[in-house]
């Protein structure tokens, strides 16, 4: 079961992976409540499952740090630079699928019901 919640070998995370955090990111501050290791894991559990992030396991920590710091490294690019880098060293391999509309049919009544008209006020024509 620990090879499914953590993917990576923490050895292989210290040297592969590692360095590239703490030359990115040269934040002042204490330290974090949660390892790097521990969050990257989390990140890809939930990556690979499309769980929501509440629904995260306690043992990776509490989801709403591992949230806030994915935000934080996704809005500054850090962490789609350390995806990017990894896949150019052939070190990890992501498959993406886009899903949405163009892709699947929708029922014609999954949009919702018809919206009524107010007939109390006055039709944009003048007429009413």
């Amino acid at each position: 079961m620990k090879e499914r919640h953590y993917p990576i070998a923490e050895a292989n995370f210290i040297k592969d992976i590692e360095p590239l955090i703490i030359r990115h990111n040269k934040r002042p501050g204490r330290p974090e409540k949660i390892s790097h290791y521990q969050f990257f894991c989390a990140v890809l559990y939930l990556l690979r499952t499309g769980i929501p992030w509440r629904d995260l396991p306690s043992f990776y920590g509490n989801w709403h740090t591992i949230y806030t710091r994915f935000k934080r490294w996704s809005e500054n690019g850090l962490f789609w630079h350390l995806l990017y880098q990894l896949q150019q060293k052939n070190k990890l391999l992501i498959d993406c699928t886009w899903v949405d509309s163009t892709t699947v049919m929708l029922h014609r009544h999954g949009s919702g019901s018809l919206k009524k008209k107010d007939l109390s006020q006055p039709d944009e024509g003048g007429k009413g």
